[in-house]
């Protein structure tokens, strides 16, 4: 695994998705790896009620709801639609529920205005067409092609960016479990038709920012269950969430990092303030264009720490975090600057003042930060 820039969920938590398997003894929807309830412990980590003998980490962070009707869905014939803002942890946990349920996460289509219809049904190996003609071994079967024949889930990232023809595609595939290919002669029987075997099942996301991009049909949404995933606003969770990636990061790079709880705290305020304003805000230009999601918020820190460790005193520094924001979250000039201007003294300026602490210097790193951005 270390030999992999990222490894994907069933590989990384390949060690104990086996000591699960070994212990359940719940039953299992169709060919389904772990039973909804390992399922569920393996996303959200175990409890001392639980009465197991090691220790389940937490990997995701949200409702335990949320997650219980994910699987009751995929555990039916529907599919299953993730839609909330950027950075709520869709994808990760489309990933998480993939890997507990059939081992193999990596069976996706990324929606795009450039997705056609053959990324989610079939296309053909030119070259052995031509040498042999069209036939199953000259096939190219797509991901949800693969996750259709091998009865597993099949991942559909960013549904609202792919266009209409490719979305009805997939009603067919929802509703009906198979899909045709109509340049095979049949020969008297299925050969050019491919059946989904149980198990099978399909996770989209959707990005709530994209409505109006490529808007879903009615007969689409009737083919998926909808689970919508709403920003963390609680401080505690999301100081869990930054805590838990930010830990991760510094074991893949070997980093030997101190990361203060007053920095955190700073930085999850910075955030709640940046909200609270863009919520205030009377039009769009008064906001950041940042949806000023958790996974940004990781990225601020992964920034700070990186930038620390490489070009600092080894130790992250109010200073630096602040740097990092500014450098973060600016995506239109001179808008976004402005607005963290406003925010540095209308917000930082006075709280320094007040409260002293890591916020003095957190003020003068941004500060200097939009100087050299200006």
């Amino acid at each position: 695994m270390s030999d992999l820039l990222r490894a994907p969920a069933e590989i990384k938590y390949a060690e104990e998705l086996d000591w699960l398997e070994s212990i359940d003894d719940n039953p299992k929807p169709f060919s389904w790896r772990l039973s909804p309830k390992m399922v569920r412990l393996f996303i959200l980590g175990s409890e001392r009620y639980d009465g197991l003998d090691r220790e389940v980490s937490q990997k995701w962070f949200g409702d335990r709801s949320f997650v219980e009707r994910s699987i009751v869905t995929l555990a039916s014939d529907r599919g299953l639609l993730l839609i909330g803002d950027p950075g709520t942890g869709k994808s990760w946990l489309a990933e998480l529920l993939s890997a507990a349920i059939c081992r193999n996460s990596t069976l996706v289509v990324q929606g795009t205005a450039g997705t056609t219809e053959d990324h989610i049904k079939y296309s053909w190996n030119v070259s052995m067409v031509i040498a042999k003609g069209q036939s199953r071994e000259s096939m190219i079967p797509s991901p949800i092609m693969t996750a259709m024949e091998a009865g597993a889930i099949g991942r559909f990232e960013e549904l609202t960016r792919s266009t209409s023809d490719v979305q009805d595609a997939l009603i067919s595939i929802l509703s009906e479990k198979y899909i045709s290919v109509p340049e095979l002669e049949s020969g008297g029987g299925d050969d050019n038709i491919v059946f989904a075997k149980p198990g099978f099942s399909i996770i989209a996301t959707a990005n709530s920012r994209d409505r109006g991009v490529n808007d879903l049909s009615s007969a689409l949404k009737r083919r998926f269950n909808f689970v919508r995933i709403p920003v963390v606003t609680n401080k505690k969770s999301e100081a869990e969430i930054v805590r838990f990636r930010t830990e991760e990061l510094l074991r893949r790079h070997s980093i030997d990092l101190d990361v203060p709880p007053t920095l955190l705290d700073v930085l999850l305020q910075s955030f709640a303030d940046l909200r609270a304003s863009a919520a205030a805000a009377g039009s769009d230009d008064e906001k950041l264009e940042s949806a000023l999601s958790t996974a940004e918020q990781i990225g601020v820190l992964e920034d700070a720490v990186l930038h620390s460790n490489f070009f600092g005193e080894r130790a992250l520094t109010a200073r630096t975090l602040a740097s990092s924001l500014v450098g973060s979250l600016t995506r239109r000039e001179p808008e976004d600057l402005a607005i963290l201007n406003k925010y540095l003294h209308g917000v930082v300026e006075p709280r320094s003042k007040d409260e002293g602490g890591c916020w003095p210097e957190f003020l003068e790193g941004g500060r200097d930060a939009i100087a050299t951005l200006s």
